[in-house]
């Protein structure tokens, strides 16, 4: 087989595990054997980190595949997929990784399944560095679903940083083909909402105080609209650990979801996480785009996967989102072109991204 491999660079362009989980969920949806080499390899500790290596896990496990390489530390995998199915399916970070993560490399894999998918992702719920699980549930679910698909995502159990321990559950059917989508009007701003949340040891005043510090920050350049930030203290029967941080999503007429998000650290000042996150939101609102800068990039492989032309509208393009792009390409034959929105107001950074989607068919239906 190796003859046929498809050899992809981990070194080249962002760098980072996400090159893992765009390559193995495409190797993974097309039945291309993959080579991956210098996985990680700027980063402080090069090769697989325990998240990226229980995404790879999980995608071996959806397929039947073979995985060889796959240790903490490893800087090359090669990976043979095989027949994707459906059914019950758990991952296990076993740290505070990322349970958003693991999910977007499974979700396109499960969506071309030959049955129904329930998938038990376990590890940080709300972690540095990755979407926390709100943004997945307020954000990503209702946009990427104009795919024509569904899930449910039930959180079981919140995990925090540094053990984790945290659980969501997924559920999913398969389906024939994706549709394209043209997300290019942002329309007006109609509501700001969000949580402020805590947990574990920390009292419910450092969530109101994040919320009241990001409302404060959002009425300065939004004044006439109602923005509701609800302060929350997780149940401690649903949440490990200790953890805190607030996520802000701004609504609009075209229905467009933009959120802005931070956490909590020991030392970090509540009012400062809740301007952080506003200030993200309003970073996101001001380039005029109908996707955020965090969803920008997880769009790419639906994109790539619809049958049709898709178009987004997006502010400054992300070097997560030409990762993503390249590796689209690379594999799929899809074909991507990103240019300069003609907006009416110079002074807004926008870009289209249109892409010519492969028509993914469901050969399992």
């Amino acid at each position: 087989m190796d003859g046929d491999r498809v050899e992809i660079d981990g070194g080249i362009m962002e760098g980072g595990g996400q090159i893992l989980r765009v390559s193995t969920a495409l190797s993974c949806l097309l039945g291309l054997p993959l080579r991956v080499r210098r996985i990680r390899a700027g980063r402080s500790q090069p090769g697989l980190r325990p998240q990226h290596l229980s995404g790879l896990e999980v995608i071996r496990d959806l397929c039947d595949g073979k995985l060889n390489g796959g240790e903490i530390g490893s800087t090359e995998i090669t990976f043979t997929p095989g027949k994707i199915k459906g059914g019950t399916h758990i991952a296990d970070t076993k740290t505070a990784g990322s349970v958003c993560l693991l999910m977007q490399v499974a979700m396109p894999c499960v969506l071309f399944a030959a049955s129904p998918s329930e998938l038990h992702l376990k590890g940080g719920t709300n972690a540095e560095m990755a979407p926390q699980i709100d943004y997945t549930v307020m954000v990503f679910k209702p946009i990427v679903e104009k795919f024509n698909f569904t899930f449910s995502c039930d959180i079981k159990r919140r995990g925090y940083y540094p053990q984790g321990g945290g659980e969501v559950v997924v559920q999913m059917s398969p389906v024939k083909e994706l549709s394209p989508i043209n997300l290019t009007e942002r329309g007006t701003v109609t509501k700001v909402y969000g949580r402020a949340f805590v947990a574990g040891a920390l009292p419910i005043k450092l969530a109101k105080d994040m919320s009241a510090a990001a409302v404060r920050c959002i009425r300065r350049e939004i004044r006439d609209l109602y923005i509701s930030i609800q302060p929350v203290r997780e149940p401690d029967d649903q949440a490990v650990g200790t953890g805190s941080g607030i996520i802000i999503v701004a609504e609009t007429s075209t229905g467009c979801l933009l959120a802005g998000s931070s956490l909590g650290k020991r030392g970090k000042n509540s009012d400062k996480v809740g301007i952080e996150a506003a200030e993200m939101l309003l970073q996101n609102l001001k380039h005029g785009g109908t996707v955020d800068d965090s969803l920008q990039d997880q769009l790419i492989i639906f994109m790539a996967l619809a049958k049709g032309v898709s178009r987004v509208k997006s502010g400054p393009i992300t070097l997560h989102t030409q990762t993503a792009i390249h590796f689209a390409e690379q594999l799929t034959k899809a074909k991507f072109t990103v240019t300069k929105s003609e907006e009416e107001d110079p002074s807004n950074d926008t870009y289209i991204i249109e892409c010519q989607g492969m028509g993914m068919i469901n050969p399992n239906l």
